[in-house]
């Protein structure tokens, strides 16, 4: 079953179409249809199911978007559960022109709410507390409810919020819709059921829950490395025969694929998209061994049972447990070994948490292979391939080539051996870098410059400036804004990592970095491509996208030259003249 089979509206569809997913999960697929014909629901299913799109997809197609009042109200016990849900909602409404999701929790002041409320949205998501707060003052009205959804409903009564759920549900319009979801059913959330839902349909997924005992599982936090440059270097440090690396989309395939193999890798990418005839190529070949590395979407994977694979890499952590349990059973077959290595976000915890609980195993967290482990490793490596060829036949003449070249310029065999070394490394270094620092915060940083502006007058009391052939090369810079900060747990080295692998800028040229609590704002430099911009929106960093915007006001944006970054390590040129203020 495809999505475009369930009834949803052609903008959703699109959207769905545009981040690449491709067919439903169970819940998804049984959810939907009911909650788009108007009926009240009761769905008893996991967290990490995909229920969060099993509702917000069909109550976002029965959204009236010239309505500026709250027409869906959805409430979770935890901010961390509602910041996702609203995320969820946006994405899927990317392609609803003027819509406005709203989330609204305990811990945040009441007046960027309440400002935000005043302007409108259509979707209100929650948490209990502060949802009673907002309806007392008369700041939520819900006279236009079409929609309540309670999401969680054990851990909200667990949480002891379940008096206040009730005085909500009491305040809603009587012919509004109810569609709750729950992973178990004690008695008082079958009470609740009984008492505000009109004869609900009722939808009960059970996910498969066991793992073979064969499949070592293992977990990476994401924080520091930009994701792709630990994925190589898990490739470099394992021993592996073929490794299949799943993510969530069919454009994450391509993308990913190339890159890897941009990095020396027998790579191909698999999705729903690749017609038949080459996807069962790419299978053949990595049975074969002429490819190494798939990467794939769950769909494409389904069903494949190569017995090469032995690691599979969650790059893109799934949205449900059913699928974690799928992928990873593509390794470890027939009893053989396998390795399961899971990316998690600090955002993804959660899912991390309900994959643990469904399967009944613990997964153990990972460290990143060391900068010290990976050129020991290649200088092993290099070593081999020395002690290999030395065991082929046919090197007489190279043994005679090398003599007479000694004979005639008297350099020892031992100089003439590390230069034909180096000739066959080539251009790529073969010992690996310590990655520098990452910046610190604002404070630390202010500080730093500080201490360096003190060691750096000069004998007569004066301050010494920065070289001037240093402050003329370096671009102006703009300010910008990205919508990841202090409560997705980024850190600096987080977003230098990614704009500087998705934009292809050095950390020089990424400044002032100032992380707060929702938002983070930093300086890049002035004039760079349109399409820069365009690829930095769509970037991912702690599991958020980072949406990034100007903050230079639009007065300012006049015609600039373009910014380009420095290629094999130069500066970029120097700043233009500053244009000459006009009279008044």
């Amino acid at each position: 079953m495809a999505f475009d089979q369930l009834g949803l509206s052609a903008p959703l569809l699109a959207a769905l179409e545009e981040v690449g997913y491709e067919t439903p999960s169970p819940i998804q697929a049984e959810t939907i249809p009911v909650l788009l014909s108007g009926r009240d629901l009761v769905g008893q299913a996991q967290t990490g199911t995909g229920k969060t799109a099993a509702f917000a997809l069909p109550l976002l197609s029965r959204i009236d978007l010239s309505l500026q009042q709250p027409q869906v109200l959805v409430l979770a016990p935890t901010r961390e559960l509602a910041l996702q849900v609203a995320e969820a909602f946006q994405r899927y409404a990317s392609k609803l022109k003027g819509f406005h999701v709203l989330p609204i929790y305990g811990g945040q002041d009441f007046k960027p709410q309440l400002q935000r409320l005043r302007r409108g949205a259509h979707v209100v998501v929650g948490t209990p507390g502060r949802v009673m707060d907002h309806i007392r003052r008369g700041t939520l009205v819900l006279d236009s409810l079409k929609a309540l959804v309670l999401d969680e409903a054990d851990e909200m009564l667990r949480m002891g919020f379940i008096d206040d759920v009730e005085w909500i549900l009491e305040q809603t319009p009587p012919k509004r819709q109810v569609a709750l979801f729950s992973a178990t059913m004690p008695k008082e959330i079958r009470r609740i059921a009984s008492a505000y839902l009109r004869e609900p349909a009722e939808v009960s997924i059970k996910v498969k829950t066991t793992t073979a005992e064969t499949i070592k599982q293992r977990y990476w936090t994401v924080s520091g490395f930009h994701k792709l440059d630990a994925l190589t270097r898990i490739l470099e440090a394992e021993e592996f025969d073929a490794v299949l690396v799943f993510v969530r989309t069919r454009i994450a395939t391509v993308e990913l694929a190339e890159k890897l193999a941009a990095r020396g890798h027998n790579t191909a990418a698999l999705n729903g998209d690749i017609v038949q005839k080459q996807r069962e190529k790419t299978v053949s070949d990595l049975k074969s061994g002429k490819l190494d590395i798939i990467v794939a979407t769950d769909v494409a994977a389904r069903g494949l049972d190569v017995q090469r694979i032995s690691h599979v890499i969650n790059y893109d952590i799934p949205y449900d447990t059913e699928a974690y349990v799928h992928r990873i059973g593509r390794t470890g077959r027939a009893g053989r070994k396998g390795e399961a290595i899971l990316f998690v976000a600090p955002r993804e915890r959660r899912m991390l948490a309900a994959i643990e609980r469904a399967t009944r195993q613990k997964i153990t967290r990972m460290e990143l292979p060391s900068t010290e482990e990976i050129n020991d490793r290649r200088v092993a490596t290099f070593k081999q391939r020395i002690t290999d060829t030395l065991a082929d036949e046919g090197l007489d003449f190279y043994q005679q080539l090398i003599e007479s070249y000694r004979l005639e310029h008297n350099i020892p065999a031992i100089e003439i051996a590390a230069a034909l070394a180096k000739l066959a490394q080539g251009d790529q270094p073969l010992l690996l870098k310590n990655a520098p620092k990452p910046k610190a915060a604002r404070k630390e940083r202010e500080r730093d410059d500080s201490s360096k502006r003190e060691r750096g007058k000069d004998k007569k009391g004066g301050k010494q400036s920065r070289r001037p052939e240093q402050e003329a090369d370096m671009p102006a810079m703009v300010p910008y804004r990205i919508e990841v900060g202090e409560r997705d747990g980024v850190k600096p080295a987080n977003i230098v990592g990614a704009i500087a692998n998705e934009a292809g800028l050095e950390g020089q040229y990424i400044r002032r970095i100032d992380i707060h609590e929702d938002h983070t704002t930093l300086e890049l430099p002035d004039g760079m491509p349109r399409d820069i911009e365009r690829i930095l929106k769509k970037a991912w960093v702690c599991g958020k996208q980072l949406h990034i915007r100007s903050l230079e006001p639009k007065e300012k944006r006049v015609k600039k030259r373009v910014f380009k970054a420095p290629a094999d390590g130069k500066k970029p040129g120097k700043k233009p003249a500053k244009k000459p203020r006009k009279k008044k």
